[in-house]
């Protein structure tokens, strides 16, 4: 049995891209900024594989003489700082041109069609934070009965909702519509529904959110591997990153511990194929938020589960543990940060330190060969 396992910790990146000034990043070095803010952080067993080894990690984070496996970084070769476009250069699939953003809202004509066909008002369309959002608009929504729409610094159309107000299952079919909506110039990575709860002053956002992707653009390690026969188990927001699109088997989560017990058990079970999998709280509770003590413990959490999963490892597996953008929670901004990804890994006769990859797709497209796939994704082989 030969497996690929590539584990995705949402947001932590490894330091500014040459390119970062041009997205308002430079400076940003999300790994590094969250140790120097929170001293005490440690993660022995990323370091143990060799995180501190990484050039330009600088001496922030211990070195060992004989690392586990393999450890380096990748540029982003992409154009974008987002969850979808990280992703899918993962996965071997490179865009030319960015998703859309919209920093002063969504155009009058794409709010008015999306009124029209919802049949209702809407309120907000402005970048904002979905916990702020809903403070400042929400009673406003209980007493109209309006959806919140909003976006952020990336390509996403996001509608909140109280469940009391508007039903999970009307709000998704909302999101639907916007899916369909916003095509051609205005085709947003993700639409994504925000369903919150509560009264008000004490409104929550609940675990019932779902996001609404285009589907990728081109061929993906994902559909190499379904159509060779394999399995491909998606954890998390694997799922809706690639709309299902080369997934045979999908376990949603609630937040990290629960991903990292979904993987265990995914790689308990004998099968050939791909495990793929987000982790995401230190992007969504923590990097959004300028929370470096929540980053710092959402990460030494994940380092204290590495052993269990390294545990689980088979001699014929390949493992990555990587990421797919920063989000430097140390920084003004509370939005993604245009960052190197630091790689980790074991497996595949790789050994020592791979260098700085010139895209992210090396991860898919060594995956794929270690599968023995033929393929023609984006990338080069690591050796």
């Amino acid at each position: 049995m030969s497996r690929a396992i590539i584990i995705v910790l949402d947001a932590v990146g490894i330091g500014e891209l040459p390119d970062a000034a041009e997205y308002g990043d430079a400076g940003s070095n999300t790994l590094m900024h969250v140790k120097a803010a929170v001293p005490e952080t440690v993660l022995k067993n990323m370091c143990k594989m060799g995180l501190g080894l990484i050039k330009d990690c600088g001496n922030i984070y211990d070195k060992v003489d004989a690392p586990l496996g393999f450890y380096g970084k990748a540029a982003e070769k992409s154009k974008g700082k987002d969850t979808t476009t990280g992703h899918w250069e993962i996965s071997g699939l490179c865009l030319e041109k960015p998703f859309p953003t919209y920093p002063n809202g969504f155009p009058k004509e794409v709010i008015e069609e999306f009124e029209k066909r919802i049949g209702r008002k809407t309120l907000g369309n402005y970048p904002a934070s979905g916990t702020e959002i809903i403070k400042v608009l929400g009673a406003e929504h209980i007493k109209t009965g309006y959806p919140i729409v909003y976006t952020s610094a990336d390509s996403v159309f996001q509608i909140a909702a109280h469940k009391s107000v508007i039903p999970l299952e009307t709000l998704y079919e909302y999101c639907r519509i916007a899916r369909e909506l916003l095509q051609g110039e205005h085709c947003a990575a993700r639409v994504i529904a925000r369903p919150f709860e509560g009264e008000e002053g004490s409104f929550v956002r609940t675990s019932e959110r779902h996001d609404f992707s285009l589907p990728p653009t081109g061929k993906t390690l994902l559909d190499y591997v379904k159509e060779a026969g394999m399995e491909v188990k998606a954890v998390g927001k694997i799922k809706d990153i690639f709309a299902n699109r080369g997934i045979t088997e999908h376990a949603p989560t609630s937040g990290n511990a629960q991903g990292i017990e979904e993987t265990i058990k995914f790689m308990k079970r004998d099968f050939d194929g791909l495990i793929f999998t987000n982790l995401v709280d230190t992007d969504m509770l923590y990097g959004h938020r300028n929370d470096p003590l929540g980053f710092s413990r959402a990460l030494e959490y994940f380092d204290s589960k590495l052993p269990e999963i390294l545990d689980n490892l088979r001699p014929d597996d390949l493992l990555f543990i990587t990421a797919d953008h920063g989000c430097d929670p140390t920084t003004a901004s509370t939005d993604h940060s245009r960052e190197y990804i630091f790689i980790l890994g074991v497996g595949g006769n790789i050994t020592g330190n791979i260098g700085t990859r010139l895209t992210y797709s090396d991860i898919g497209k060594t995956a794929a060969e270690f599968l023995k796939i033929p393929n023609d994704l984006k990338g080069e082989v690591i050796k």
